[in-house]
């Protein structure tokens, strides 16, 4: 379904704004100057045990400036979307790029990027999730609790939703206008079962954050009926499995649990300004630096990913990023090399040398209007194999292995090498049938290791884009929603820790 722009954002005297703010910073000797005004709304909703345990509804709106002169950033920005406001905020800025430019070492110059003409971009979702009443929502929460709490395998039931609609307007000293618009809706159900012991366990629903709306909770979208009915029996097979034996293992991992490895190994790690060093306080830099490119065996020679920007419904997926560059798809890795990075306008004009391209592929990103744009992480993805087997034909591969679903906790180093990761449920693998559930499962490995292991990627039958609602990074910390997508993978001899042992239980 299409959509309009939110009305109540177009109310904003947004255009004359920016075009006050620009002509400001141009007369105050910029050399480039950008406008964003912003209005995100997101709503909270949590359900326990089928009552009402949480509802926050907020709103932000804002206008932020950002020059370049001399050589030198300079942002600020304000809840106030005026006139006066903005002439105000591009000579401040102005001035912050003065006063920081003896700090500056390295002169800010962007890469070259086509003028787009008042262009607008509107997400694809059929219901806007803040037109549902509340009480509508927590109705169908309370009736999927009751369902469930109606198994004796089931003494409490959490349900979260997170929704966000954004809407931005982006103007620049170039000609540059972008009006853009996007939905997104995450859902959790997470189901607990107590031991008479006081122990517990837990088993969560497998759908992921997704750039729909509400329909997706409601409209066919996902099979919320089946993982509800099978939910407890799951739960209490989970709770009565044997513990894991610590040692080597074939492994078919699920999409459900995949993309966030990707998400830690790969998509963090190839952020070219971590790779450069310039992104350290948060999470670290990155192993695959820059010298690298071209010649880094990242993994087998299955293995191809992909960043985009564009795929329907990825949760980093817009038209135009905030440095007014057209979004795009690109190779991350190529028959298992590097051969690029998520980059920004600046990041793209300084080393274009070494990457062999002098664009920006559209990672400039701020959160909100009072933060400046930083390089964000695209939907960065597996790709499937054209002919590739079923996630069935994978497992009947595997003589000894673990079949990995969902995830749930992890851990990596500050260079995105050493890691590990856990999961929702594991099934035990023996002569290439499932023989049951298996606990206390972590699997181990450095990225370069564990993705040379790979040996197969299902076909696009099998493939999901999961993703994240809060992706952190940059100080002061921002969030940001991504996806990855990805097939069902068979990786070989993964180091399987056992959880429990390790944790001295």
């Amino acid at each position: 379904m299409s959509h309009q722009i939110d009305p109540e954002f177009l109310a904003l005297p947004m255009r004359e704004a920016a075009a006050a703010a620009l002509q400001a910073a141009l007369d105050a000797g910029a050399s480039h100057a950008d406008v964003r005004v912003e209005r995100l709304r997101g709503q909270d909703l949590t359900v326990r045990n089928g009552r009402l345990e949480r509802l926050n509804d907020a709103v932000t709106v804002g206008l932020a400036v950002r020059v370049v002169h001399d050589g030198t950033w300079g942002f600020t920005s304000s809840p106030d979307v005026t006139v006066d406001e903005a002439v105000r905020l591009a000579r401040s800025a102005v001035e912050v790029a003065r006063t920081s430019r003896p700090l500056n070492s390295e002169p800010v110059e962007l890469a070259d990027e086509p003028v787009y003409d008042d262009v607008t971009w509107v997400s694809a979702y059929d219901v806007d999730p803040f037109t549902v009443d509340p009480t509508d929502k927590v109705a169908l929460f309370a009736d999927w609790s009751a369902r469930l709490l109606a198994s004796d395998d089931v003494d409490h039931v959490d349900v979260d939703l997170r929704q966000a609609l954004e809407d931005k307007f982006y103007a620049d000293s170039a000609g540059t206008t972008t009006t853009q618009q996007r939905v997104r809706v995450q859902p959790q159900l997470t189901a607990t079962r107590v031991d008479p012991g006081g122990g517990f366990e837990t088993m969560r629903t497998l759908a992921r954050p997704v750039g729909h709306g509400w329909e997706y909770l409601t409209g066919g979208l996902y099979d919320w009926e089946s993982e509800l009915a099978e939910l407890p029996s799951l739960l209490a097979e989970k709770a009565k499995a044997s513990s894991v034996e610590p040692g080597r293992y074939d492994l078919v991992i699920d999409p459900s649990n995949l993309w966030l490895t990707i998400h830690e190994s790969i998509g963090h790690a190839t952020e070219l300004d971590r790779a450069l060093g310039y992104e350290a306080a948060y999470a670290g830099t990155s192993f695959a630096t820059l010298d690298q490119l071209g010649s880094l065996r990242y993994g087998s020679p299955v293995m191809q990913v992909t960043g985009d920007r564009t795929v329907p419904h990825g949760l980093a997926t817009i038209g135009w990023d905030d440095e007014g560059v057209q979004t795009q798809q690109w190779d991350i890795v190529r028959d298992g090399v590097l051969v690029g990075y998520q980059l920004d306008r600046r990041m793209a004009k300084q080393n274009a040398e070494v990457l062999g391209v002098s664009r920006s592929n559209g990672c400039a990103f701020a959160d909100s209007p009072g933060h400046v744009p930083v390089q964000r992480m695209a939907n960065v993805s597996l790709q499937p194999a054209p002919d590739g087997p079923s996630t069935e034909q994978l497992i009947a591969g595997v003589e000894r292995g673990i079949y990995v679903v969902g995830d749930k906790s992890w851990s990596i180093d500050m260079q995105r090498y050493n890691f590990q990761f856990t999961g929702q449920r594991f099934y035990e693998i023996r002569g290439g049938r499932l023989v049951g559930q298996l606990r206390d499962v972590a699997y181990q490995a450095t990225t370069t290791e564990f993705w040379g292991s790979l040996e197969a990627v299902g076909g696009p039958q099998t493939y999901v884009l999961g993703g994240a609602f809060n992706c952190g990074k940059a100080q002061p910390s921002q969030i940001a929603a991504v996806s990855h997508g990805c097939p069902t993978s068979l990786f070989r001899g993964v180091n399987v820790l056992n959880t429990a042992r390790e944790g001295g239980r």
